[in-house]
């Protein structure tokens, strides 16, 4: 083989490589902007879906936190005898119940939400506990003035709570 024939071969393959490289990445970059696109589709389109879910969980939530209010909630709730302890463990399984009603709506809100619904579901109860073990508290009334009176002096925990819902839906707009 003489050099010019090498010469004359390589003249042909390499600018045949060069354009077969070219042409490899462009429809690699084409299939993969395409597989972008069809991903975000179909990401558009379940959030289409699951928005409505979303809401949906927000306002149980909301609900959740306005019937665990501590100044709706004893307002709502009558005793059931005159024994503050009783009436402590009632309202306490009301406000467990009301929450493990509304358990499986942590899948559709955030992690910081949910734990922020289980921070004020757990204050709430803690201050239903504090107020019931005060000497001052004899009987079941006396314990729902004193928790609705306590709630004059600062904001619920629930409200806290509601605040951040709202917060968290204005977001999802």
């Amino acid at each position: 083989m003489d050099f010019t024939k090498i010469i004359e071969i390589l003249a042909y393959t390499i600018p045949s490589l060069i354009t077969g490289g070219v042409a490899y990445y462009l429809f690699k970059s084409h299939f993969k902007d395409q597989q972008n696109i069809r991903h975000w589709l179909i990401q558009k389109e379940n959030q289409k879906m699951a928005l409505p879910l979303r809401l949906q969980a927000y306002e149980r939530l909301t609900l959740l936190m306005e019937r665990i209010n501590p100044s709706q909630l004893m307002v709502r709730i009558n005793p059931i005898s005159n024994d503050k302890n009783d009436y402590e463990n009632y309202v306490i399984a009301q406000i467990e119940q009301e929450f493990e009603h509304n358990i499986a709506q942590q899948i559709y809100v955030s992690d910081k939400c949910w734990t922020i619904i289980i921070t004020a579901k757990n204050a709430i109860v803690q201050m239903v506990r504090t107020a019931a073990k005060n000497e001052r508290v004899t009987n079941a009334d006396e314990l729902r003035t004193y928790v609705i009176s306590e709630l004059f002096n600062k904001t619920s925990p629930s409200s806290t709570a509601l605040s951040f819902i709202k917060s968290e839906v204005a977001e999802l707009w």
